[in-house]
C-alpha cells in the first residue's frame, strides 16, 4: 500500500518507521525542505517530499500536524490521491498548550470534523490518544490478552474498516467508533484518551464520555 504522511513529529515519525517496516511504500514530508528528513529517510527507507507531493497516488494519507497549522498546509495539498483514498487526521486540540483559541472547536465542531472542513475531504480520526513511543513497543500479535486497542471515527465504515486493518498490522485492536461527529468521545480529556485500554475497555471509556471539554483542554 502507498502511504503518505504529512508531519514528521513524534507520531508521524514512528508511523514512518512502523508503516515501512511492514512493507508498505512510505512518503514522509514536514513543513521545511524534505533534505531536514534525511536521517529518518536514511533509518525507514521511505521517501521524503514536499507536504504537497505526500498525497500523489497515496492509497492513505496521514495528516499528523498540529491544529493551529492545518489552515497553513498548501493549496492542493490533496491533490493526486488515489481514487477512494483513506485520510487519517492524528491531531489534537490544545488551546493553552499549543494552539490558541480555534472559535469552531470552543463552539462545539469536533476536531477532526472542523481538520475535515479545512482539508475539503472526509477524514478518519485515529492514533490521536496514543504514546508515540507506544506504536514502537507496544504492539502484539491478533489475540494476545490485553492487546490495546485504539478508537476510530469516520462517516464511512469502509474507511474505518481499512485504518482498523492498518492498526491490526501495527498490532493493536482497532474499535469502529462511529461517525465523525462521535469522535468527541476519543479527544483530549476523556477516559480513552492515552489509556492504552483493550478493546472492551476502549469501549466503555467511550460510552463513559461526556460532551463537555475540560477545562485544561479549553481556551
Amino acid at each position: 500500500m502507498k502511504i503518505g504522511i504529512i508531519g514528521a513529529g513524534n507520531i508521524g515519525g514512528n508511523l514512518t518507521r512502523r508503516f515501512a517496516d511492514l512493507g508498505h511504500e512510505v512518503s514522509v514530508a514536514n513543513s521545511r525542505d524534505p533534505k531536514t528528513l534525511w536521517e529518518l529517510a536514511n533509518e525507514t527507507g521511505a521517501k521524503t517530499v514536499w507536504a504537497n507531493e505526500a498525497a500523489r497516488g497515496a492509497d492513505v494519507l496521514v495528516v499528523t500536524i498540529p491544529e493551529k497549522s492545518i489552515p497553513d498546509l498548501p493549496g492542493g495539498v490533496l491533490d493526486g490521491l488515489a481514487s477512494g483514498a483513506v485520510v487519517i487526521d492524528t491531531g489534537n486540540y490544545y488551546p493553552v498548550q499549543r494552539d490558541g483559541k480555534i472559535e469552531d472547536i470552543e463552539s462545539g465542531t469536533t476536531e477532526s470534523r472542523w481538520v475535515a472542513n479545512h482539508l475539503g475531504h472526509p477524514v478518519v480520526k485515529a492514533f490521536n490518544g496514543i504514546y508515540a513511543s507506544h506504536l514502537l513497543t507496544r504492539g502484539k500479535p491478533a489475540g494476545t490478552p490485553g492487546r490495546i486497542a485504539l478508537p476510530v471515527a469516520g462517516d464511512d465504515p469502509a474507511a474505518n474498516a481499512l485504518v482498523i486493518g492498518l492498526l491490526d498490522q501495527l498490532g493493536f485492536d482497532g474499535v469502529d467508533a462511529g461517525g465523525l461527529d462521535n469522535s468527541w468521545r476519543q479527544q483530549p480529556g476523556t477516559p480513552v484518551y492515552g489509556a492504552d485500554l483493550d478493546a472492551d475497555g476502549v469501549t466503555r471509556a467511550l460510552a463513559d464520555a461526556r460532551p463537555e471539554r475540560p477545562l485544561d483542554f479549553r481556551a
